[in-house]
């Protein structure tokens, strides 16, 4: 084939399947809200404690009425459209003889069943807290499950992540721009989990209208653009349709939000994500390219330590995204800042991934 007709069709397969995704997620949202309204799926009392066991009367202040009227599980619209294409072009695939459907089936097994796989069982168990905290059950203050049982759960999906692709895949080097591969034998078992773990914190940054969903579009689109270049078409793909349903997202999300990602949205972008940066080899550029969850994860601990050994704050309010707000900036400010820093990081470190190749 033609070298410029092989790379016109990857082409349209990526921005393809984005734009279906988009489309698919936006036709379909008014039955989710319509389901997330009418069964009232939003906290019914509002956090006041922090996770260390503090007040928070100035988040209280600023978020309350939000937090007890806009419904959770915002995220179902992420991976239900990304499933639900998945298996409906890969059905379509095998069931019929259109080319069109075998070039558009970007399920895998040597590139996308783990990272679809991670995202779908992960939002589940995303989906679980969620029902708890909408019911007010469960050991988190203000309802749902408690910090330690979180990371459990994420633990546990890390260490099957990091020995599937160490012992059954054979990953044991890390790539370093610039440098090459660097083989860490075992060391990959832990540095997987300490990666997916700190994706996880870096969960925080779901805390004001529009503001997760334009960051990890952001994210998304950098590792779909490296996989792309890496000739790794069907996870650029699984970016593109995770990306296209997040701009969805982000219709309906942006102020004043007509729902929230949840964890059932965080947890299977967070686990995704980390998936993707491995199989892509760029897990190097991670902290460049989630810059902005790094952040805000670090101005968490910096405040819990500051708290407990100086006996007092750093930050007004942490995550500093609400510290910002606690100084006066409007919502809308903080989150288009945060985009602007996160776009430019996103393309910086696929910039330095790509150069380092």
């Amino acid at each position: 084939m033609d070298p410029r007709i092989d790379l016109t069709l990857n082409v349209f397969k990526v921005f393809g399947l984005a734009a279906l995704s988009f489309i698919g997620a936006l036709l379909w949202t008014p039955l989710l809200t319509n389901f997330l309204y009418k069964h009232k799926m939003w906290r019914k009392a509002a956090r006041t404690e922090a996770a260390d066991g503090t007040k928070t009367p100035m988040f209280n202040a600023l978020h309350k009425e939000r937090e007890t009227t806009v419904p959770r599980m915002g995220g179902l619209l992420i991976w239900i459209t990304t499933g639900g294409l998945a298996f409906g072009l890969y059905a379509l695939s095998g069931l019929t003889d259109i080319s069109l459907f075998d070039k558009l089936n970007f399920v895998s097994r040597n590139q996308t069943w783990l990272p679809l796989v991670t995202l779908l069982a992960a939002a589940l168990l995303g989906l679980c807290d969620d029902v708890i905290q909408v019911y007010g059950r469960g050991s988190y203050r203000g309802g749902g499950m408690g910090l330690r049982q979180r990371i459990v759960l994420v633990l546990v999906i890390a260490a099957l992540g990091a020995y599937w692709f160490h012992f059954r895949l054979g990953w044991d080097t890390l790539y370093l721009p610039g440098v090459g591969d660097i083989t860490i034998g075992l060391w990959y078992l832990p540095l997987f989990v300490i990666t997916m773990l700190a994706m996880f914190a870096g969960g925080v940054i779901d805390g004001l209208d529009g503001l997760a969903g334009g960051v990890y579009a952001a994210m998304f689109a950098a590792y779909g653009g490296i996989a792309f270049f890496q000739n790794q078409l069907d996870i650029a793909a699984f970016c593109a349709v995770v990306l296209g349903a997040l701009l969805a997202f982000l219709w309906f999300n942006i102020p004043p939000a007509r729902f929230y990602l949840g964890e059932t949205g965080m947890l299977g972008l967070t686990t995704g994500i980390t998936v993707v940066a491995f199989l892509t080899n760029s897990v190097a550029v991670l902290p460049i390219i989630a810059f902005l969850p790094a952040v805000e994860i670090f101005s968490v601990l910096l405040q819990f330590a500051s708290k407990r050994w100086r006996g007092k704050k750093i930050f007004l309010i942490a995550p500093i995204h609400h510290h910002f707000e606690a100084l006066g900036w409007p919502a809308y400010k903080v989150t288009m800042r945060f985009w602007v820093v996160g776009v430019m990081c996103a393309i910086t470190g696929m910039v330095i991934a790509l150069i380092g190749k």
